[in-house]
């Protein structure tokens, strides 16, 4: 819900701008007050946004320190950058840590991880982790036909 609420905030304001415009220009005071939902929905959406971009670390030695710290959503950074520079046991190890913290984004990465070193049916088991708890892009290899559910017989 906050993620869609973060795509339509700019659409949202652009509306009740148009709304506010037409409500004044044609002495409507039903459409200017209709107006006020949209216009909080696309405030809020844009609030999300400012505290979303504020989450995010503002150096290196952040990141590595809140990662040292056990926070899932460092680990998995740091995960990946060792995975770019060919450190895969060490990407390992943290995925693995941030999965044990529950987080899902960790548990696809895992899947990928393992796929990248080991083929597609040894990662199975990760993406089907990932896909339980909800990752949408998991979820779509175990539809009928898909690349861990060919024959329609290995569903979630």
């Amino acid at each position: 819900m906050a993620t869609l609420l973060r795509v339509l905030a700019a659409p949202l304001v652009l509306a009740a701008a148009v709304m506010s415009v037409i409500g004044l220009v044609s002495d409507n005071p039903g459409l200017v007050t209709a107006s006020w939902v949209p216009w909080a929905v696309g405030i809020a959406g844009f609030a999300l946004r400012w505290v979303n971009r504020r989450r995010t670390y503002g150096s290196v030695e952040e990141l590595m320190a809140a990662a040292e710290a056990g926070v899932p959503r460092a680990m998995r950074a740091v995960a990946m950058k060792h995975k770019i520079e060919g450190n895969l046991q060490e990407a390992e190890r943290l995925l693995r840590a941030a999965v044990e913290a529950g987080d899902v984004e960790s548990m696809w990465e895992m899947g990928r991880l393992v796929e990248q070193r080991d083929g597609l049916a040894a990662s199975e088991p990760w993406f089907r982790m990932a896909a339980e708890h909800g990752h949408l892009v998991a979820k779509r290899f175990f539809r009928p036909g898909s690349a861990l559910n060919q024959d329609g017989k290995n569903p979630l």
